[in-house]
């Protein structure tokens, strides 16, 4: 065989060992792209979908009955506990005949049953207000009932009560209810007429009233040790703004502002702040030089698992070993409250997971997506186990998370504020009523009570170590 003839020879296999591979290759993108493909129809159809928007994709093949268990398993039996009050005794006789045969009835015990109900009542009071004028300046001095949340006598002078007024900021603020769904409560619950504009105005007045204890509650998120932080979109008079929230061991704060950067981040929780901070890693909460920063495992997990379902098998190999690290670490975590694991024996076994992960990342990776997430574990890489050495902290940052849940079902149903003013009284009245559950108090009648205060009020939801 001459050179000639050898050349061309080892040029064809060359060429055929090539298309055998460019074919391979091509059967496994027309592969993917089908299943991807298929991925995106079914995402569109979900986003479609209303009545089960929130339903597994495939239920259990033999899912457990639901209630409770017979016999043994049925649990200790649990009920509504008996009042501790009682304001209507009613007595329940015997029937003088049995109603299955007509025989006469002897009694034999009395055993009581408790009912708690609602009484639909509006309380109409009429104040007469004395009216005079100082002998000595001449200036005008009116009385005032400590029942009274306002001095108007002119064309206010019907106003709604304070308890109504603090359902309403609850169902608004709280319970995310629009303003004509409030009125609607009113007036079907208790037969006091409301528009929606009365219950508008009422709730900012509520705001004005709270604007103090606001102000505090800000200060104690700025100096506490702990903190969580997040945001979500908003809307303010139909243009782009965010919510933030900040949430403490005791105290939540929201604000609504118009960027999503650093700057907004430090108007929440001041540029100095230097305490331990959970977020979800936004490149602007590390602007924080002084923070102890723990990103949020949950979202890095999140993102590992839909680059699993779209990745071929090779590509999903490197956020599958991402993901199987970061639950390495949350199991050394339980092992350690649980008692299996020393104090030194936590600190090695973090040494040891953190310089996996950095042999991981040292890794090169091809799949842009992979390259991304790489490039992302690299600038995360200090922040990931600070929960390990500082136990107590958390791995997530579910709490802010779920803080802001009420506010987003809130914005499904009427996006945000109109004006900047109800914006205010949003971010507002949502942080008091937030902390009030969050420290077991009953909003209402603190609410009512600022309402009523003649002069400027501050609640009692500071702390004690952060109070004025």
């Amino acid at each position: 065989m001459t050179p000639t003839e050898r050349d061309l020879r080892d040029r064809v296999e060359a060429l055929e060992t090539e298309n055998a591979k460019l074919r391979a290759r091509l059967e496994q993108a027309l592969a993917d792209n089908e299943r991807l493909r298929k991925a995106l129809e079914e995402a569109l159809r979900k986003a479609k979908r209303q009545s089960a928007p929130f339903s597994r994709n495939t239920p259990k093949p033999n899912p457990q009955p639901p209630g409770r268990k017979a016999g043994a398993r049925y649990g200790a039996p649990a009920g509504r506990p008996v009042p501790s009050r009682v304001d209507e005794e009613i007595h329940v006789p015997l029937p003088p005949r049995c109603g299955h045969c007509g025989g006469a009835v002897v009694p034999t015990d009395r055993r009581p049953q408790f009912q708690e109900d609602i009484v639909r009542v509006t309380v109409v009071r009429r104040f007469d207000v004395d009216v005079g004028r100082c002998r000595d300046c001449g200036r005008h001095v009116q009385g005032r009932h400590p029942l009274q949340t306002s001095d108007a006598l002119g064309a206010a002078h019907v106003q709604l009560g304070p308890e109504a007024i603090a359902m309403a900021a609850s169902l608004t603020k709280e319970l995310g209810l629009s303003h004509a769904d409030v009125a609607a409560v009113l007036r079907q619950g208790y037969g006091l007429q409301a528009s929606r504009s009365g219950i508008c105005r009422a709730v900012l007045r509520v705001g004005d009233k709270a604007a103090p204890t606001y102000d505090q509650l800000q200060q104690s998120v700025r100096t506490s040790l702990l903190a969580w932080l997040d945001e979500t979109g908003w809307r303010v008079a139909a243009r782009p703004h965010w919510l933030w929230v900040a949430v403490t061991e005791q105290v939540t704060v929201f604000a609504i502002q118009a960027g999503r950067g650093f700057a907004e981040a430090a108007a929440l929780i001041g540029e100095d702040y230097d305490g331990f901070l959970h977020h979800d890693g936004w490149r602007p909460y590390y602007g924080f030089p002084h923070a102890c920063h723990q990103s949020c495992l949950a979202h890095l997990l999140r993102r590992c698992r839909d680059l699993i379902a779209i990745a071929s098998s090779g590509a999903a190999a490197f956020p599958r070993a991402v993901a199987q690290h970061l639950q390495q670490g949350l199991a050394l975590r339980d092992r350690y409250q649980a008692g299996g694991v020393s104090r030194h024996g936590l600190a090695v076994a973090t040494g040891r997971l953190e310089a996996a992960l950095d042999r991981l990342l040292a890794r090169a990776v091809r799949p842009s997506a992979n390259r991304r997430l790489a490039q992302h574990l690299a600038h995360e890489q200090p922040y990931l186990f600070s929960f390990l050495p500082c136990p107590g902290l958390h791995a997530t940052n579910n709490v802010a998370e779920r803080a802001l849940r009420p506010a987003v079902c809130a914005r499904k149903t009427w996006g945000g504020n109109r004006t900047e003013t109800g914006a205010c009284a949003q971010q507002i009245l949502a942080s008091v009523l937030r902390t009030c559950r969050q420290q077991g108090k009953d909003p209402f009648p603190r609410l009512v009570g600022l309402l009523r205060s003649p002069t400027a009020a501050c609640l009692d939801l500071v702390p004690v170590a952060h109070a004025p």
